[in-house]
């Protein structure tokens, strides 16, 4: 087992898997062709996600994450993956790196399918460090989301000194966000803090379909959401469901206040592949919440600006390191600096 060996704080731990992904594009994209050893996973995204907010020499070593590498793992992948520089886990695996099969429709429908066998991680997998992180992300079912949150909390007041309590995102998993776990998920809800589903997975929770042409029933979302807060229990520590809506930007929803926010681009041609998009924003979103006091809406910012950087190209942004000074590093990710995209951003809304 290998780790980079930092000791810098932990502001984002996600236990989402890393995976080689073998992209189809939609019959409407201008790249036809598939595309084949693309690091993929909600882990590598949201990690991603995190990172875009998270420069060098300390920042980026608050990112946590896991990848798992096979004999099969790219050595190109794994350069990519140490350029970033953040607190990551890079530990071998005896079987093949974990793989899967992503073949898209019209308006971003994906069909998803693993190609070996996954190695999905637990909290068992998280070292002290990781353990001691200010936020986590969990993508899962409702019974192993309950199940990850206490065995994370019962490892950390028992194997670490920090006291605060972390903040929990769960992105439910796609093909469980079904009517029959609908009372599961009401009650995984008292364990998290932030729950994010897309708008179709909120729907196919409610046994309810998003219209056919791509365009999203607000009126639907907002409903459904006010149904999530209402079923929550006086002792929930749910902040706020937050819900994930491609082209249409996000929906924030609190007890109080809702809102949405646009996506970042408006205009679809910058879109050439939508994989990764959403868990790019939740990993922007979490580290956008630590840093700005809990703050949803900046964090929702954050996440919708991180979310950009994800889909404008097949795989990752490419990463461009300048030197400002001894002690400071100024990034541009797909030729532009993050900070200044939040900023164009903001002056939107």
């Amino acid at each position: 087992m290998t780790t980079n060996g930092h000791t810098q704080p932990i502001d984002f731990c996600t236990l989402g898997m890393f995976i080689i992904d073998e992209i189809h594009p939609a019959p409407s994209s201008p790249d036809q062709k598939p595309h084949y050893n693309i690091p993929g996973g909600a882990g590598t995204y949201s990690a991603l996600g995190a990172r875009l907010f998270s420069p060098p020499p300390t920042s980026s070593r608050s990112v946590g994450w896991i990848v798992d590498a096979g004999p099969d793992f790219p050595p190109e992948l794994r350069e990519t993956i140490l350029s970033w520089q953040t607190g990551v886990l890079l530990r071998p695996r005896d079987q093949p790196t974990t793989s899967a099969w992503n073949g898209y429709e019209a308006n971003e429908h994906r069909a998803f399918r693993y190609l070996n066998e996954k190695k999905r991680l637990t909290a068992e997998d998280l070292t002290p460090a990781l353990l001691s992180a200010r936020s986590f992300h969990l993508i899962c079912s409702p019974i192993r989301c309950i199940s990850l949150v206490q065995r994370i909390l019962d490892r950390r007041k028992a194997e670490t000194a920090v006291t605060d309590a972390p903040i929990f995102i769960w992105e439910p998993v796609p093909d469980l966000c079904i009517p029959d776990e609908l009372e599961n998920t009401y009650e995984a809800l008292n364990h998290v803090d932030i729950v994010s589903p897309n708008h179709e997975e909120l729907a196919s929770l409610f046994a309810y379909k998003q219209p056919e042409t791509g365009e999203v029933d607000r009126g639907a979302v907002e409903g459904q959401c006010q149904d999530l807060l209402a079923r929550c229990s006086e002792s929930s520590r749910l902040n706020a469901v937050v819900v994930r809506a491609g082209k249409e930007g996000c929906f924030v929803a609190r007890r109080k206040t809702k809102q949405w926010l646009p996506a970042y681009h408006q205009d679809s041609s910058n879109v050439l592949d939508p994989t990764g998009g959403g868990n790019g924003f939740l990993g922007g979103f979490a580290v956008g919440l630590v840093r700005n006091e809990g703050d949803v809406i900046e964090a929702a910012r954050w996440g919708s600006v991180a979310a950009s950087f994800c889909i404008e190209q097949i795989g990752l942004p490419m990463l461009n390191t300048i030197i400002a000074s001894a002690t400071c590093v100024d990034e541009v990710w797909n030729d532009e600096s993050v900070s200044d995209r939040l900023s164009e951003y903001n002056t939107r809304i």
